[in-house]
């Protein structure tokens, strides 16, 4: 398509650089070579039809039908309605503009209605969640849900991060049904999730083609509906950005395991599923007073502190303990302390 354009762009540069030769024969009749100026001069005009015409028609068009498919049928719909507003607001103001004398009755009216259709559709956009909620409010229509859809604000689509992938408990989670949404992958989480599996680094090779191997698996053999999609937002330059850009645009969650990413998603009011915050939440609860059966298996980092730990992870610090290492021991759990890093338990020698 391109390479069409192209050479109507030279054809055309052509066709210009003919009609300014045969319309200005003095143009070039006072050179010392005309035959070699017009050669000169019909050869710059199609190198710059070729080279401008698609910069001028394809390109400003594919750019403008892809912003369009970016954008929520909401935006879509406000920004019609804001386009028309401001141009029949341009009308009535441009109607007095155009009874002023040239040239500001000439070039006023469409300036004003340009202005005013632009800036209408900003405006809309940008205040379209308030203006549904306005006519909601007074009566002009009323949102029909079709049979079996879900409710308004419900969650029914999860934006899946890398770092959840190569985790690998997304799959226990899928499979044990606590996780029932339709799972979309992003195409630049594969291409990051594939960056990874062909790391140099040994570890990061073994993460990465782990996390493929999971993503198979879910496809193939999931209970949950998996769709890996294209959407790639512009506006954001990292992973992290364009994640956040899409679950927006979605209306979706956002599964990772990625701290940042869960504190930056939370500032923008964006639902996160965090596998390490379930997994916290799943782990039973302890008490001061709870009594619980420990082997220390190290030190701590005071002086005379036993290390052990639970079957689910949980570090369990046992003061006094350091002499016992290697030993199963009854102990007393005195504190609990829950860091975003998990939790950590402290306790002391159980007394009879």
């Amino acid at each position: 398509m391109i390479r069409i354009i192209r050479l109507l762009g030279a054809a055309l540069g052509a066709l210009i650089g003919v009609t300014f030769v045969l319309a200005g024969e003095d143009l070039f009749g006072g050179t010392a070579s005309p035959s070699l100026v017009i050669l000169v001069w019909l050869v710059a005009w199609i190198a710059t039809g070729y080279l401008l015409l698609p910069y001028l028609t394809v390109v400003p068009a594919g750019r403008l039908v892809h912003a369009v498919q970016a954008m929520s049928t909401a935006e879509f719909v406000t920004a019609i309605g804001g386009l028309l507003l401001g141009l029949l607001m341009g009308l009535l103001l441009g109607l007095p503009l155009a009874a002023l004398p040239a040239p500001y009755g000439t070039y006023l009216p469409l300036g004003v209605s340009v202005c005013l259709g632009l800036g209408m559709i900003g405006l809309t956009v940008a205040k379209r969640e308030d203006l549904v909620a306005a006519a909601q409010a007074a009566g002009l229509f009323r949102r029909q849900e079709a049979p079996g859809a879900a409710p308004p604000g419900s969650l029914t689509e999860v934006v899946v991060d890398t770092s959840a992938i190569i985790d690998g408990r997304i799959a226990d989670i899928v499979d044990s049904g606590f996780l029932y949404h339709r799972l979309i992958i992003p195409h630049f989480v594969l291409e990051e999730l594939q960056r990874i599996a062909d790391s140099s680094d040994t570890q990061r090779r073994g993460r990465g083609r782990r996390g493929l191997e999971i993503l198979a698996r879910l496809q193939k053999d999931g209970p949950t509906p998996v769709e890996i999609v294209v959407d790639d937002p512009l506006e954001a330059a990292d992973v992290d950005g364009k994640l956040i850009g899409l679950a927006r645009s979605r209306r979706a969650a956002i599964l990772t395991n990625d701290f940042n990413l869960n504190r930056v998603a939370d500032l923008q009011s964006i639902r996160v599923l965090n596998v390490n915050s379930l997994a916290n939440a799943l782990k039973p609860a302890l008490l001061p007073g709870d009594t619980l059966k420990i082997k220390l298996i190290t030190e701590g980092k005071e002086q005379g502190q036993g290390v052990g730990y639970l079957d689910d992870g949980t570090m369990v610090v046992v003061e006094g303990g350091a002499r016992f290492l290697d030993r199963e021991l009854d102990v007393a759990v005195t504190r609990v302390l829950q860091t975003v890093m998990g939790r950590m338990v402290f306790a002391q020698m159980h007394q009879e």
